[in-house]
């Protein structure tokens, strides 16, 4: 094994992916390779339909490929059950959605302590986590207020937080901005590359703003199910 292999958090060898829509077969995936270093923030890139969400989804263990190997943090997190592939989410990614998901009779701190009541931890433990997720993306003052007293950038990065909150060593993002202003977006972005930088967090991200994918330290491109042209380094 290469030393480049050893040090992959994330390993994807030979994955096609394919839907069936009445007898027809559908490629959305087809033979992929990637090699993503721990540590890493890389950005996927893609015209609309092209595949790079797919990726992202079998990735964090949302989606399983058609065949070959996804191997995310050593495990080959394809030939998992799926009480098995949901305790491997809970304890190894963090999720981070286009319209963040936050449910809205719940206070910021209620949404943030959402997965943590999926593990052991006393209530105790889960406050002092979340009071130091919502403190790392600035809003320890906001967490009694509900996602409607947020502004867009304040519910994001209360998701953000609520994604971090069990500490992962995996970060997925889907158009992280993609619902913001300039501004807000600006904001969102400078907090993943925290998360990157003094955390350490590998983050793989989905976008289609050129700027959003300047934070990342690679780029790459995806076409037609088909990883296209060689990566591009931005840092």
């Amino acid at each position: 094994m290469s030393e480049a292999t050893k040090k992959s958090i994330i390993s994807i060898r030979g994955v096609r992916k394919t839907y069936e829509r009445g007898k027809q077969e559908i490629p959305v995936l087809d033979n992929i390779d990637l090699e993503i270093p721990e540590g890493a923030f890389e950005a996927l890139m893609g015209p609309s339909g092209s595949g790079k969400t797919t990726l992202l989804n079998l990735i964090a263990g949302i989606d399983r490929p058609t065949s070959g190997v996804v191997e995310v943090a050593g495990v080959d997190i394809a030939q998992l059950s799926e009480g098995d592939l949901a305790s491997f989410r809970a304890q190894n990614i963090g999720f981070i959605f286009q319209f963040y998901n936050l449910l809205p009779v719940l206070t910021a701190f209620q949404n943030v302590e959402l997965p943590l009541l999926l593990t052991g931890l006393g209530r105790a433990d889960r406050k002092k986590r979340v009071e130091t997720a919502l403190k790392v993306v600035g809003l320890a003052e906001r967490m009694d207020h509900y996602p409607r007293q947020l502004s867009g950038g304040q519910e994001q990065r209360v998701a953000i937080a609520r994604a971090i909150v069990t500490d992962p060593k995996i970060l997925v993002a889907d158009e992280p901005t993609g619902d913001l202003d300039r501004k807000s977006a600006e904001e969102v972005l400078k907090l993943m590359e925290l998360l990157h930088t003094q955390f350490g967090k590998t983050i793989v991200m989905v976008t289609h703003d050129p700027e959003a994918a300047r934070c990342a330290q690679l780029v790459r491109k995806i076409d037609k199910g088909k990883l296209a042209g060689e990566a591009e380094a931005y840092r």
